[in-house]
């Protein structure tokens, strides 16, 4: 089994203008569980959160942006942008890019259209309403270790 396609692959995952910190301190914790290489808010900064029990500040890179245009001048150039939003492609569907910038929306507003704007794609959820924001994450970062996975075994 070659390994060779996971090892050139990476993700980051972050929250433009999170409004609840305990979202922010879980989705980390997920990210640290599930391969993230980095970490990132826009708009609010960071705070130690209970949530966050594997410290993961402290395992892979956190940063923090203090509006979308530093952000979008400052990701990795490689990486392509994955907005998650209501009505994008629905994940099941969705292939990942090998390297991905995962943004997600604020709990209350979602992204902006700036943000939709600036993603290469747009991926979303076959519900009927809006998931919590650290647990879209979560279950973006599952399916795209899942996949990974299933290209591996396939080979």
């Amino acid at each position: 089994m070659s390994t060779k396609s996971v090892s050139m692959s990476y993700f980051e995952i972050g929250i433009y203008h999170p409004r609840i910190k305990g979202n922010i301190g879980t989705l980390w914790r997920s990210a640290y569980q599930l391969g993230a290489t980095g970490i990132f808010t826009i708009g609010s900064r960071y705070k130690k959160q209970p949530s966050d029990c594997h410290k993961t500040m402290h395992q892979i890179p956190l940063r923090h942006y203090p509006a979308l245009d530093v952000f979008l001048q400052n990701r990795p150039r490689e990486a392509v942008l994955v907005g998650i939003e209501t009505g994008g492609t629905p994940l099941v569907k969705f292939t990942h890019p090998s390297q991905a910038i995962y943004l997600l929306g604020a709990e209350d507003h979602g992204l902006t259209n700036k943000a939709l704007e600036a993603s290469h794609h747009l991926v979303g959820f076959d519900t009927s309403r809006s998931l919590n924001v650290s647990v879209a994450g979560s279950i973006v970062m599952y399916d795209r270790r899942s996949k990974a996975r299933a290209n591996l075994e396939e080979r």
